[in-house]
């Protein structure tokens, strides 16, 4: 039989063996804490959604950033070190009302509810918790939901290489770029920033400006490298719809998703905007042109124009004749090189 003495002294050993393991976990700038992680929501007056993922492994934020080779590369390496928490049961107080959802096999979430209350245009903070079978909160996340203004415009892009330089038809000069270098470090191509700005001030104010939506087949590990990246750069705040999260065994696989997903995303933000025309900007490294032809073609009164930055020989003359047939539907488009070819074509058609 037990005694008492025993089991406190194997409770006292596991404590310490915890404590232990947690404290080679910070070192290595990760956490073995539950996490909710609360990306960037979005809505309209009456109807909000929600993304997050509950891990109970994954990297600490990075707060110092260096030029040095190994320390980007161990950086980059530390954003897949993820144990997603499936099956976690995770609530947000809204109003009074506990609305509750549970985790799918990657530990994603995503909680969409409708309300009487209206929201003003902006960013609002929300908080998400885990509950555990008691219902007592065991971990808790924030993050914003964005109510965009009601301006005549939306914008949604693309990431690697329509404004952030990436080589993503390139797996060996992807990978290099982004192990060595860091969000601080990575460049945008030349005149992007400036065309985004004009274009988020298009046809409104800087006190109400046009929403910007970043759709991307890049992971939701590389969510708060991408976010460090706009803000460092000053590209115009907006909500994030990235590719299903991947595990260390999948780091080489980075930015290799099923482009599909990518066409869903883009149909959820129309759908949740029947009212809102888009400008659509993508590259020609991979599949942007034919996912933006499959959305005119769905959804030719919501598309405003395409813009597809020439980066691939390879793919040029067929990107050429699948923008031509979405002129051919009345959508301008431009495709351009350079992105002062995109901002004087913004001007000649009316974006700003």
């Amino acid at each position: 039989m037990q005694t008492t003495q025993t089991i406190i002294a194997r409770k006292n050993q596991s404590n310490w063996w915890h404590n232990a393991w947690s404290a080679v976990l910070r070192w290595l700038r990760l956490t073995n804490d539950i996490t909710v992680k609360v990306y960037h929501g979005y809505g309209q007056p009456g109807r909000y959604v929600v993304y997050g993922h509950v891990l109970t492994l994954g990297p600490l934020q990075r707060t110092r950033f260096s030029g040095n080779f190994w320390k980007n590369t161990v950086a980059l390496l530390r954003l897949f070190i993820v144990r997603p928490y499936a099956g976690a049961h995770v609530q947000l107080r809204w109003e009074g009302e506990i609305l509750k959802t549970v985790t799918e096999d990657d530990g994603f979430f995503k909680i969409e509810w409708k309300t009487n209350r209206h929201l003003p245009p902006g960013w609002h903070p929300i908080q998400v918790e885990m509950t555990g079978g008691q219902g007592e909160i065991i971990a808790t996340g924030t993050g914003y939901i964005f109510i965009p203004y009601p301006t005549q415009l939306g914008f949604i892009s693309d990431i690697d290489d329509t404004f952030l330089i990436s080589h993503s038809a390139n797996l060996r000069k992807r990978l290099y770029v982004l192990f060595t270098r860091n969000a601080r470090s990575r460049k945008p191509f030349e005149g992007v920033v400036r065309h985004y700005q004009a274009l988020t001030l298009g046809r409104t104010t800087e006190a109400a400006p046009n929403p910007f939506f970043y759709v991307s087949s890049s992971e939701w590990n590389l969510f708060n490298y991408i976010l460090e990246f706009t803000r460092v750069n000053g590209l115009p705040k907006g909500v994030f719809l990235l590719s299903q999260l991947k595990r260390f065994s999948q780091i080489f696989k980075t930015g290799q998703n099923k482009h599909a997903t990518k066409f869903m995303r883009i149909v959820r933000i129309l759908e949740h905007y029947p009212e809102q025309r888009f400008v659509l900007l993508g590259d020609s490294s991979q599949q942007d042109p034919d996912i933006y032809a499959a959305v005119v073609k769905h959804f030719p009164q919501q598309v405003h124009a395409v813009y597809i930055r020439d980066v691939y020989r390879k793919n040029k003359e067929k990107a050429a004749k699948t923008l031509d047939v979405i002129e051919a539907a009345g959508v301008p488009c431009c495709f351009f090189e350079h992105s002062s070819e995109a901002l004087e074509h913004s001007r000649r058609i009316g974006l700003i």
